[in-house]
């Protein structure tokens, strides 16, 4: 279950499974058992649980989860955020089956409570939580009690993740069919806590109408073109990486980039080095080679060796004229590019010159890496829209722009494609925000290129393998650590 579902994609999958044969009151009944089992297993029975209905389909969802708990012997008592009367359809025949105890949400009835179901809005919230919303989120917010999320937690937005002023903390959430981007951009994941995902009977066939571009950045999406060693291969058939070094006082980004190359399958790589660095790099170097590369003639002399199919820059390379002629160089053939930090900032006064040499390159891989200052730096000098929007639509949209994949970072990394898929991560652990981890990324998308994989899927697999290869060195560590962490997590993902 890789896909990521918008709400409209969402409303849509619902409608069409209505239009199917199974009843909306049928996919409410299943939405409520999912919570309520939840409920059930890590709560005794006996317990006191409250349920905060809202006045649409969640609502409804959290009156069947109320019913059936207390069938389960639970005291369940339910708080009504509106009027039975302006309940309608499904929603209303849920409440109708409940008997139990009722009361109008007031954020005092919330006192007490030693579980809370939070059923008062959806995915859908697009506007802000005021007056008695509000007051009753603070008050959930304030109670000990842990709370089970039905869809997502009340105030987030489903397809941006936005906290919409106010949003619910909850100790986990259960939501259905598939997840939101919402449980995945920040900062809504964080206030979702597990995530679990309900079946309640919405067919996979639906989704072949919906034709879902955005995805959870997992192994499945990406695999069937993750490059594999073979018995009869050997390292040329693996790709010669390239990663261009910046002066002997700023070595060590590209060099943490080249062994993460090497560390990703590339079959060779290559430190094109300024001949005042030569000795620095060439030093610290023993399975990465190093050769004399001095400004854009020798470098489009060194690239003429087509063997040499993917190439990095951007890592220490410095912020000058000098840079921007060396990505031009770089470009200009068709092997696969990587563009990281000083590679792109170097063109922030000018950001049309590459972009316009970027869309004549549709077509070839290329990726681009900025975090979310370079990312505005550069883009906001070219589109105004890129500066608006969730995570998720900026890079869509810039990366439609340049015609380029874009890759950008942070603790929910979003890679998105020109043609409009876009893949949301999600296993950075917190430590993994440490000097130099980015050039290490930069090195794996190159060395994953280098092997033949496209753009989007190459971009897509750096980042789960960088989350993971950092959950596997664990806390402490250091960039260095990360490209020697690798093997664990290749053992595992080729079992």
């Amino acid at each position: 279950m890789i896909e990521l579902l918008s709400n409209a994609e969402m409303a849509q999958a619902d409608r069409d499974t209505i239009a199917g044969g199974v009843s909306g009151i049928d996919l409410m009944e299943r939405a409520g058992r999912a919570v309520a089992d939840a409920v059930l297993a890590r709560h005794p029975a006996g317990s006191r649980v409250i349920v905060v209905a809202g006045p649409g389909n969640n609502g409804g969802d959290g009156f069947v989860a109320a019913r059936l708990l207390a069938e389960r012997g639970y005291s369940v008592e339910v708080l009504l955020a509106g009027e039975m009367a302006g309940l309608k359809g499904d929603a209303a025949r849920a409440a109708k089956q409940w008997t139990g105890s009722m009361a109008p949400a007031n954020p005092a009835g919330l006192n007490g409570a030693q579980v809370i179901v939070d059923a008062l809005f959806g995915a859908g919230l697009d506007r802000p939580v005021e007056g008695l919303p509000r007051a009753l989120i603070e008050r959930i917010n304030a109670q000990s009690a842990p709370v089970v999320a039905v869809d997502l937690p009340s105030g987030i937005n489903g397809t941006s993740g936005t906290v919409m002023g106010i949003a619910v903390k909850a100790a986990q959430t259960v939501t259905f069919f598939r997840k939101k981007p919402g449980h995945l951009l920040l900062p809504g994941r964080l206030y979702c806590g597990p995530t679990s995902i309900a079946d309640i009977g919405i067919a996979d066939s639906v989704l072949a109408e919906i034709s879902p571009q955005t995805f959870e950045n997992v192994p499945a999406l990406w695999q069937a073109q993750f490059p594999v060693p073979r018995e009869t291969g050997h390292k040329y058939d693996r790709g010669h990486a390239v990663v261009a070094s910046g002066s002997s006082w700023s070595t060590g980004a590209a060099r943490l980039a080249a062994r993460g190359a090497l560390r990703a399958g590339a079959g060779l790589v290559t430190i094109a080095s300024p001949r005042e660095a030569l000795q620095v790099n060439a030093a610290a170097s023993l399975a990465v080679m190093v050769r004399p590369v001095d400004g854009p003639t020798e470098l489009a002399a060194f690239l003429g060796d087509r063997r040499l199919n993917a190439f990095a820059i951007g890592p220490g390379i410095g912020v000058n004229e000098t840079t921007c002629d060396l990505v031009l160089t770089a470009l200009a053939g068709d092997r696969a590019v990587v563009l990281d930090a000083d590679a792109m900032t170097s063109f922030a006064d000018d950001s049309s010159r590459l972009a316009q040499t970027l869309r004549q390159r549709q077509g070839q891989s290329t990726v681009l890496t900025p975090h979310e200052g370079e990312f505005a730096r550069f883009f906001g000098g070219l589109d105004k829209e890129t500066k608006v929007g969730s995570k998720l639509e900026r890079a869509r949209r810039a990366a439609r722009i340049v015609g380029a994949t874009i890759l950008l970072k942070g603790a929910d990394t979003v890679v998105a494609a020109p043609d409009g898929r876009a893949a949301i991560a999600a296993n950075a652990p917190v430590y993994l925000a440490t000097a130099g981890a980015g050039d290490v990324l930069t090195g794996i998308a190159a060395g994953l290129l280098a092997q033949g994989m496209p753009a989007y899927e190459a971009a897509a697999a750096a980042v789960w393998l960088h989350g993971e290869a950092a959950v596997a060195a664990g806390p402490g560590l250091i960039s260095e650590d990360l490209p020697d962490a690798l093997p664990v997590v290749y053992r595992a993902l080729l079992a």
